[in-house]
């Protein structure tokens, strides 16, 4: 199976979408719409120290009547983040990712974060995967 850098070499430029702790949630939840992604990175000062994802959004916010307007990202945001580098594997990310319950995860090198893949990416890696497989068979067993 792909490393998972072969992922982040096929991104657009999008896998460094993040915010600062101290922008709102309603400046994040503007970001997440304009980048259709739903979770970003939360950066400071180069160094990743949350994630903020819809779920922290629904959860934190609008299940318990807050404003996302006054409400700051470092306030909802998840600190617990679990990072994958650049070499792992993707069923190794597959199993993090179902193993700590999160649809996200920001890939580092060292202290530099080189972007953030999503199962939806896992996703679309292992049915193409599959397909050429499939069409490799297909073709082998017509000839």
């Amino acid at each position: 199976m792909k490393p998972v850098s072969e992922l982040l070499a096929q991104q657009p430029n999008g896998t460094l979408w993040h915010i600062h702790p101290q922008d709102t949630v309603f400046e994040a939840l503007q970001l997440l719409a304009e980048y259709e992604a739903g979770a970003l990175m939360v950066m400071d000062r180069g160094q990743l120290v949350g994630v903020l994802s819809e779920r922290d959004y629904t959860r934190k916010v609008a299940l318990q009547g807050r404003s996302s307007h006054t409400t700051t990202v470092a306030e909802i945001m998840s600190r617990n983040v679990f990072t994958v580098s650049p070499r792992t594997d993707i069923r190794e990310c597959i199993a993090l990712m179902k193993e700590r319950q999160v649809r996200h995860l920001p890939v580092v090198e060292g202290h530099t974060v080189l972007g953030m893949i999503a199962v939806r990416d896992l996703l679309d890696h292992l049915i193409a995967d599959q397909d050429s497989t499939i069409g490799q068979l297909e073709t082998y067993i017509n000839t």
